[in-house]
């Protein structure tokens, strides 16, 4: 019995390091997003002023979107390390399928 609780709180400690896991990158991205979208702002409206470019002409800068691009390529390997290949691989339509299928057996016995 006592194994059995040991075994039960180091399957909790890992599934709560998990959710730790991906809560930090779902905070990553949120980050990303609103970061680079002030930076991008600042950067059209810096160029629109000094330059006089229009907004078509400004956009046509990569200044705007470098830090989307490698701060993205940031992300992507984030999310590897949290999700890792199994969120793409071979098994992933019948993992998700089976997901669902437990979340609605769960949701119809309340």
């Amino acid at each position: 019995m006592n194994n059995q609780k040991t075994l039960e709180g180091v399957k909790y400690l890992k599934a709560k390091k998990r959710v730790e896991k991906i809560k930090g990158f779902y905070v990553h991205l949120v980050v990303y997003i609103v970061v680079n979208s002030f930076l991008s702002g600042i950067i059209i409206f810096g160029l629109m002023q000094d330059e006089g470019d229009s907004l078509s002409e400004v956009l046509q800068n990569f200044g705007v979107y470098s830090t989307w691009v490698f701060w993205g390529i940031g992300i992507f390997f984030h999310w590897l390390g949290v999700f890792g290949f199994s969120a793409v691989g071979k098994n992933w339509e019948a993992k998700k399928l089976k997901e669902i299928l437990e979340e609605e057996e769960r949701n119809s016995k309340f």
